[in-house]
């Protein structure tokens, strides 16, 4: 099977090692990888790549994402989320939505956020969530993320719960229970994540995406020359530096893009050879996918 990626709709209840190999069987190969994990709670945009297209995926997990998602104001989780046991219950009946509107405003921008205890990063060699699984008491230092946008668009009264639904861009490494638990602390009630669905990953949207009983009545994925001239700034090369690229050369170019980002270089009849990335007045190979 050629390469190239797959953006499930994944469903609520299955983990992301769940979708890929359930991929993997619909694909027929074990090549199958995936990009920005989702908690099973979770549904929407999760972005999979088949055969060398896997090697894809560690340069695309530092893109922007977006996400809908519920905030539950009341009381805190031991997880951040309503799959955690809750901690003790806080009146909202002295919140207004201006309240709520608020204190939202404090957590657009850089900030230095403590992810979740039950995240996937990894505490001397184990994911965190094993640890507090394993019952241990785990720790995270704050890291700086970015969130470029939080939008309140809903807050409604469930019985002595506030609910406040959000929209948000951010940058990778953000995380949402986070956001969750933190509105709840800045609020003085608690909070946790009740509803979490992903709606873009760097280019790729809801509508890019299929459910995994479309996928299984019909498979289809985004050829990786394609994939990669959606996700990166591109440079087309003669046929001599395609043949430079094959053997992973640098190149006397300028590929035009700012910064030190990666520029995806095609081959002259539009085939994706490689990442290459500026270097002074050469570009140099950042990973070669010819072979």
């Amino acid at each position: 099977m050629d390469a190239g990626l797959v953006v499930v709709d994944k469903p609520p209840g299955m983990t992301s090692h769940d979708v890929v190999a359930r991929v993997r069987r619909l694909a027929g190969t074990r090549k199958v990888g995936h990009a920005g994990t989702l908690d099973p709670m979770a549904t929407g945009v999760l972005l999979l790549g088949v055969n060398r297209a896997t090697r894809l995926l560690g340069h695309l997990m530092l893109t922007e994402k977006a996400y809908d998602a519920t905030v539950r104001l009341g009381a805190g989780s031991s997880t951040d989320d309503a799959e955690g046991d809750l901690g003790p219950s806080a009146s909202t009946v002295h919140l207004t939505e201006d309240d709520v509107r608020s204190a939202a405003g404090a957590f657009v921008g850089q900030l230095m956020q403590v992810p979740s205890a039950v995240s996937a990063i990894k505490v001397d060699g184990r994911r965190a969530y094993e640890r507090v699984r394993a019952g241990e008491r785990v720790e995270l230092a704050a890291r700086e993320v970015t969130v470029h946008e939080l939008l309140v668009t809903d807050v409604r009264r469930d019985g002595d719960w506030l609910d406040v639904d959000v929209s948000a861009r951010c940058s990778s490494g953000t995380f949402i229970r986070a956001i969750a638990r933190d509105l709840g602390a800045e609020l003085g009630v608690g909070g946790h994540l009740t509803v979490l669905r992903r709606t873009a990953v760097g280019p790729f949207t809801l509508e890019d995406a299929r459910t995994l009983d479309e996928l299984d009545g019909e498979f289809r994925m985004l050829d990786v020359s394609e994939a990669a001239r959606r996700c990166f700034p591109t440079y087309d090369l003669d046929l001599d530096g395609a043949r430079d690229v094959s053997f992973g050369r640098p190149l006397a170019v300028d590929l035009g893009a700012g910064g030190n980002e990666p520029v995806a270089v095609f081959a002259p009849g539009g085939a994706f050879l490689a990442l290459y990335r500026q270097d002074g007045g050469l570009a140099t190979a950042v990973a070669v996918f010819t072979s």
